[in-house]
């Protein structure tokens, strides 16, 4: 078979947040230690080919039913969200499939997906085909509301390809102790207009450089969207963000009405913490 899914840390019956499977995503070799402290299994969401047979132009309907076999025919015990290991280890899970009724309820499952650690529902039309690169129509990806923070810029680094000769990647700082503390890096979000003012403010309040990196004056305060946040050795602020982005630039706002390192580290403590696959 040929399957489309995922593959996700996955323990005790729960899948682990986004910053365990990164202690393992990049390394050459995985020692016995990280292995036993993030074993994965591999979330199947679609059925792409069974016994030589291309699946995709089948309705998903029929795709879903080839793929519960698939996964869960040998064993008639396991259900959705179960993970079924092989002799070495390796988890499979089917991922979970609702059938709602209304938008009103299907609103309310999504409000409980970072419990699971996922950013929201997929939706998907029974009729679909499994189509190749980025169709809309068919399929739709109804994200929760991201977390946001107000940060401060205090690096610069030129970007790459077209932007080369502009600076578009950006180091933003919150408060520890009356010290901005970097905490994330963001690439995207500014509109062409915006990058070239900044651009400009940084080649005019250039503190230090240190290679293709420039420190600037802190002065300019924008508002970071991610996904999700755990705490994190890896990094200095001692907090790791998934796909920081900015939102917008708040030029209502001075650097002393930035956020903290505390109000981030509260936003872990409120997290829900996964009970099941979703």
């Amino acid at each position: 078979v040929v399957l489309d899914g995922e593959i996700v840390g996955y323990r005790e019956g729960e899948i682990m947040p986004f910053a365990a499977m990164q202690r393992r995503i990049g390394r050459k070799q995985l020692g016995k230690k990280i292995l036993s402290d993030v074993p994965v299994a591999l979330i199947a969401f679609d059925l792409l080919e069974i016994e030589g047979v291309d699946c995709r132009l089948q309705p998903l309907i029929e795709r879903r039913a080839q793929l519960e076999q698939v996964i869960l025919g040998s064993r008639p015990r396991l259900r959705e969200g179960q993970a079924l290991r092989g002799n070495d280890g390796a988890g499979f899970l089917l991922s979970t499939a609702h059938r709602f009724a209304s938008w009103e309820e299907l609103a309310t499952l999504r409000q409980t997906a970072r419990e699971y650690h996922a950013e929201g529902l997929m939706l998907k039309r029974l009729n679909s085909p499994y189509r190749v690169g980025r169709p809309r129509g068919d399929w739709w990806k109804w994200k929760i509301e991201p977390y946001t923070v107000d940060a401060v810029l205090i690096y610069a680094q030129r970007g790459h390809g077209k932007r080369a000769s502009l600076y578009t990647d950006y180091t933003f700082a919150v408060w520890d102790d009356g010290k901005l503390v970097p905490f994330a890096k963001a690439y995207s979000g500014l509109t062409d207009a915006e990058i070239a003012k900044v651009d400009r403010y940084v080649r005019q309040h250039t503190l230090e450089k240190f290679g293709p990196v420039r420190s600037v004056t802190p002065e300019l305060v924008f508002e970071l969207a991610f996904e999700n946040i755990s705490e994190s050795n890896r990094h200095k602020s001692g907090v790791a963000v998934r796909f920081p982005r900015i939102a917008r630039w708040r030029e209502d706002l001075r650097i002393v009405d930035a956020d903290s390192l505390e109000t981030i580290r509260a936003m872990i403590r409120t997290q829900p913490q996964a009970t099941a696959e979703a």
